[in-house]
């Protein structure tokens, strides 16, 4: 989440961790909605520069990044689980 700063970072990780929650039908906190919003963003932004060279820019396309991301890790999750 590059120029956006620390204190915004988390509020977006925590709006995109609740959305991918209510997207993936699962039940999380609130610290772990920021873990997954923060991580799925770091995660989706470098998948998108790998592939096209770039990532969206603003609040907003970080924020779709961030909630495209954490459905991501939520998904591996899940998968891991139903192994055990």
């Amino acid at each position: 989440m590059a120029g956006i700063g620390w204190v915004m970072s988390i509020i977006i990780g925590a709006l995109a961790g609740w959305i991918a929650e209510k997207i993936m039908k699962t039940d999380h906190g609130l610290i772990l909605n920021i873990i997954l919003g923060v991580l799925g963003a770091i995660i989706f932004n470098w998948i998108l520069f790998a592939v096209f060279g770039s990532t969206l820019g603003g609040w907003i396309g970080q924020l779709f990044v961030a909630t495209i991301g954490a459905c991501i890790l939520i998904a591996a999750g899940s998968m891991i689980q139903r192994k055990r």
